[in-house]
């Protein structure tokens, strides 16, 4: 599902307009992103919990060439789905 059809169905369910549920969809993307920025996470029931951790770097190799090279440590995103909503889905 897009963006555009994700606003135009919260706008449907919550009985609000387009615009209303597009900014209340921008708000929960921009709170979401501010609190992963700053270390939190972020915990919705009944959907699933989102988190950063920081992956070690190490040592690669290019598939091409079959040379070493070294990928840096990086921050990475991690989704833990709820149990309601793995049930949902099966």
């Amino acid at each position: 599902m897009k963006k555009n059809k994700l606003i135009e169905h919260m706008a449907i369910r919550a009985g609000i307009s387009k615009a209303a549920a597009q900014k209340a969809l921008e708000a929960f993307l921009e709170g979401t992103s501010e609190s992963l920025q700053n270390g939190q996470k972020v915990a919705i029931a009944g959907f699933g919990t989102w988190s950063v951790y920081e992956r070690s770097a190490r040592m690669g190799r290019n598939p091409k060439t079959n040379e070493p090279l070294s990928i840096p440590a990086k921050n990475v995103l991690k989704f833990k789905a709820s149990a309601q909503l793995i049930d949902a889905l099966n």
